[in-house]
């Protein structure tokens, strides 16, 4: 199948920016959706927005450049996509924009009331990405509706049959124990006890869901490298879950994450979409492609800007590195003698 190198290229560069993204902001939706469960009070929950403040708003950098950079070097795949999963896309940004809000506005007014509501809003602005993420996935690499005109022919509800359901839940249950492992590493106290009791659980379902999506996913024709992938990412997860939670277990449902995100990118090449309607409309990566000199610019903007976003994003973790405390009670009041 014809396809160049930089067609490929910039398909395996658009995979490891969704693998980025997935990876950074997979914790801030398990952190956002644990935040009235391991949070107690406003103290408290004070701590869980504080652990990923310095962080969310970067980590979605990742998917704006995902998506711009699958514009510029795949429009077909891009046009294609959101001709058929527009409301689908339009529900996961909207949900975004939502959390965003949600995280700077909780804070600016002293009402528990304001707080109350800010809170449910992240929650659900957390678990409403991590479900539909795994939704949209499964779908593309399961095959969508394509006619002849490379034009997707579904609708909403077309999207949400059995197979892709089971990979929003895994994927939402995966973001969650991924959350839970970072409270472990950046809170203390009571908030980071509560993360580990949710990490016992969440981890062992993660293993179970995502098991089961992968093993459908093999029944229904995988690729021998694909398979490797899912099957390597569902180990990953089972390790990380029986680890004690820490920097390993992180770094295990880190990697887990990734073998995932690897594993569709590999179950899609040379292809970009998969159609259900019929294998001869499914769209390659030369017909989505954009033209070469395209394709070399963004090779040449990429090489230079890539590293420098690395580098500042890499020591704003450092920066912030430190394990978070909650303030130390007020001291009770002392008797004084009078004169």
């Amino acid at each position: 199948m014809e396809y160049t190198t930089l067609e490929t290229v910039w398909f395996i560069l658009i995979g490891v920016l969704w693998t980025g993204y997935l990876v950074l902001e997979g914790f801030d939706f398990g952190v956002g959706m644990l935040l009235r469960t391991v949070g107690r009070n406003k103290e408290e929950r004070r701590m869980v927005l504080r652990s990923i403040g310095p962080v969310w708003d970067g980590n979605e950098v990742w998917l704006l450049v995902a998506g711009g950079a699958t514009f510029a070097a795949f429009p077909l795949w891009y046009a294609t996509l959101f001709s058929g999963a527009y409301l689908a896309l339009f529900l996961v940004l909207l949900s975004l924009i939502v959390r965003n809000v949600a995280l700077e506005f909780w804070g600016k007014h002293d009402d528990d009331t304001w707080r109350t509501r800010w809170e449910w809003a992240a929650i659900v602005g957390s678990a409403l990405p991590a479900l539909l993420w795994g939704v949209a996935w499964a779908n593309i690499i399961h095959g969508i509706p394509i006619n002849a005109d490379a034009d997707a022919t579904g609708e909403l509800w077309d999207l949400l049959g059995p197979y892709a359901l089971l990979g929003g839940v895994a994927t939402l249950l995966l973001f969650l124990a991924h959350g839970a492992t970072f409270l472990t590493l950046k809170t203390s106290g009571p908030v980071e006890e509560r993360a580990r009791a949710i990490r016992r659980w969440a981890g062992p379902g993660a293993v179970v869901a995502l098991g089961a999506w992968v093993a459908w996913t093999l029944i229904d024709g995988a690729g021998v490298a694909t398979a490797v992938l899912m099957v390597g990412a569902v180990a990953l997860l089972a390790v990380a879950s029986a680890l004690r939670a820490g920097g390993w277990s992180f770094g295990a449902t880190a990697g887990a994450i990734a073998l995932l995100v690897a594993g569709w990118f590999t179950q899609l090449f040379p292809h970009v979409l998969i159609s259900s309607t019929d294998p001869a409309y499914s769209i390659t990566l030369h017909q989505a492609a954009s033209g070469d000199y395209t394709l070399k610019v963004m090779t040449g903007v990429a090489i230079v800007l890539v590293p420098i976003v690395l580098l500042y994003q890499g020591w704003t973790y450092w920066v912030f590195r430190k394990r978070l405390t909650l303030p130390a009670p007020p001291s009770p009041p002392t008797a004084t003698s009078g004169d």
